[in-house]
């Protein structure tokens, strides 16, 4: 999804990131917390993924931490709820089977009408929820958009596997877009392949028969591991072709917030130093859809990130599924 001309090579418009923030529970889970719970070590934890810590939800929702996160974006940006033209949430943990978690926080926001919708792509969720909203706006059906990633995945973690508990934490991380006469959003690109989805999955559903005793992730990872930089790899170079930039133009990597070994290998793909790219792994784990946007966040918060900067966002996740998106922030 990287062409900027629609039907008849008419241009189109551009869209630009107008504010973010980010919401994450109080309850923080640290490895030494983990090793009261499996056989496991703050030192093997550190060692593989780069996780320290992790939040963690009590009685909240992915509404919940969703709402906190896009009202701090709309702040950022200055829009009101109301002048909202698109709503789409990246989850994989949604309240309900529906409504969706879209129309859930349409609601609290007091967003009025505009369409709101979810995206279940995993870890890629924020990417594929950015790129389509991007298109709403390319087009010219929405001028304003929220794009939101959240997700309680601690709620479909088993914490008796030492393999994967560790690596999962809860979180949201919300953008604002809005039409701009130049990117902004340079090109955001997608893909799937669902032959690998046995390597990383949740392996029951509503449709299949739900089987509450199946219902956390299971993970082969050094397979995923492999897999993931390999592909991670290869989007870098279709990202940066479609764009007719060098690795030297990227000013910053957001990468999606997994494990800390798959990143370094992104960042040397790129040769980025990593005092170049956004690292949040180590306290936030991996936050699936809302990782990105987290980061992103936190980046632009601090003031590393400032306007007129060139951002790479890649994300891997189940399905398999990965996507990227090139912004000039």
């Amino acid at each position: 999804m990287s062409n900027p001309l629609g039907h008849e090579g008419a241009a189109l418009n551009y869209s630009r990131i107008a504010g973010t923030g980010a919401h994450l529970p109080p309850k923080i889970l640290t490895n030494l917390d983990l090793e009261e719970m499996v056989d496991t070590s703050d030192e093997w934890i550190r060692e593989r993924t780069g996780i320290a810590e992790r939040h963690i939800v009590g009685g909240e929702t992915t509404c919940d931490l969703a709402e906190v996160a896009a009202r701090r974006a709309l702040d950022a940006a200055g829009i009101r709820p109301e002048e909202l033209d698109l709503i789409v949430v990246g989850t994989t943990t949604p309240d309900q089977v529906f409504p969706s978690t879209a129309c859930l926080l349409q609601a609290r926001l007091g967003a009025g009408d505009c369409p709101a919708f979810d995206i279940q792509a995993v870890c890629a969720g924020f990417i594929y929820a950015l790129g389509v909203a991007d298109r709403f706006i390319r087009c010219g059906a929405a001028r304003k958009a929220l794009v939101v990633g959240a997700e309680t995945l601690s709620r479909i973690t088993d914490w008796t596997d030492r393999n994967t508990c560790v690596l999962f934490g809860d979180g949201a991380g919300a953008v604002v877009l809005e039409s701009a006469d130049a990117p902004g959003v340079f090109s955001t690109h997608m893909h799937s392949d669902g032959n690998y989805k046995s390597l990383l999955e949740v392996p029951t559903g509503i449709g299949s028969g739900f089987d509450a005793g199946r219902a956390f992730m299971t993970m082969r990872g050094n397979e995923v591991f492999k897999f993931a930089v390999t592909t991670l790899g290869r989007i870098v170079d279709e990202t940066l072709a479609a764009n007719g930039m060098e690795k030297s133009d990227v000013d910053w990597l957001i990468p999606h917030q997994a494990n800390i070994r798959i990143i370094l290998a992104t960042a040397r793909k790129l040769g980025l130093p990593m005092e170049r790219v956004v690292v949040t792994v180590d306290r936030h784990g991996n936050t699936s859809a809302a990782s990105i946007p987290l980061a992103l966040d936190a980046a632009i918060r601090d003031g590393r990130i400032r306007r007129g900067e060139t951002l790479l966002m890649e994300a891997f996740g189940g399905g398999f599924t990965w996507g990227s998106v090139l912004v000039k922030y």
